[in-house]
């Protein structure tokens, strides 16, 4: 297992500082924010004022206007709580964005029950599903802020539209510097001879210490944190799950269309039978409010019930 220590930045300040250096060197980027602030946004907004416009609350104009920028020969950000630069600007971000293949970045902040108390309308738990759906969208997810430093990198290099999804908060380091970039879409974080364990972002906090349960009751549990959902690197995941015994998906996502449903879809395909499990959302309305581990109890996504689902199933 990697060894866990705590970030002393979380993921969207980790992403902001890396893209502030890109930025200072390439007048060509341009950041787009929803009235939305950070505190590593204050120094971008301050020192390259000229590379920063408030859109207000106004998501579908801002998706337009960002569209008109990359027309221009701009590198363009957009700044959002998640649900609301995917779901609200849907079809903005389908025709102006998806349609002709612009390099705009969409950042949302606030994936799955990141917002907690803040309820369904801040909620992130269909955005993968709803997103994976529109052509030439990469869609990227990470799970510490080594990661999602790297992506800032990532997202310059890469063309066309992009969708990265944000936690909130310091979460612990899992990855290192060295990393190649996270070029291949998905990273082993442990090997296991019982089942393996397919998560991304904060979810694979989550199945690391699911595993640790785990292995107190004699199963070996395998762990890959999958961090690029669109385009899937489909070789490289089949290659590390058809030795798995039993393949589970851990996801704070709706169980259609998450990376369950990725995972069933890359097997299929490949004509790959395995016992598969996908532990997510129930397909149910949430309008349940509390924390967020009070939201993530009610829906079976706490280490403990995790635990004992697994361990139900494959014993």
């Amino acid at each position: 297992m990697k060894k866990i220590i705590r970030s002393e930045h979380d993921l969207r300040d980790a992403f902001f500082n890396e893209l502030y250096k890109i930025a200072k060197l390439d007048k060509n980027i341009i950041l787009l924010s929803d009235d939305f602030g950070a505190p590593s946004l204050d120094k971008f907004r301050e020192d390259l004022a000229q590379q920063y416009y408030n859109a207000g609350i106004s998501e579908q104009n801002m998706v337009s206007v960002a569209a008109g920028l990359a027309l221009s020969g701009k590198k363009v950000y957009m700044y959002a709580i998640a649900p609301f630069v995917t779901l609200r600007c849907y079809e903005q971000f389908k025709i102006d964005l998806c349609s002709m293949d612009l390099p705009v970045t969409a950042l949302g902040v606030g994936s799955g029950y990141a917002y907690s108390s803040a309820g369904p309308t801040h909620h992130a738990i269909e955005d993968i599903a709803v997103m994976r759906a529109l052509p030439n969208l990469t869609i990227l997810s990470p799970s510490d802020s080594v990661m999602a430093a790297a992506f800032a990198d990532m997202s310059y290099e890469l063309s066309g539209p992009k969708y990265i999804r944000f936690d909130r908060g310091k979460l612990p380091l899992i990855h290192s510097d060295n990393n190649d970039g996270f070029a291949d879409g998905m990273s082993i974080i442990k090997k296991g001879s019982d089942l393996c364990i397919i998560a991304t972002g904060t979810m694979v906090q989550r199945a690391i210490e699911v595993a640790e349960e785990l292995a107190g009751e004699s199963v070996d549990a395998g762990i890959i944190d999958l961090y690029r959902l669109k385009p899937v690197n489909r070789d490289l995941l089949l290659q590390n799950i058809v030795s798995a015994k039993k393949i589970l998906t851990l996801e704070e996502h709706v169980i259609n269309g998450g990376i369950g449903s990725i995972v069933a879809e890359i097997l299929c395909d490949a004509t790959v039978f395995k016992p598969l499990k996908r532990i997510a959302i129930d397909d149910q309305d949430c309008f349940s409010y509390g924390d967020r581990e009070y939201l993530q109890r009610n829906c079976g996504l706490d280490g403990k019930t995790v635990s004992e689902t697994i361990l139900g199933w494959i014993r």
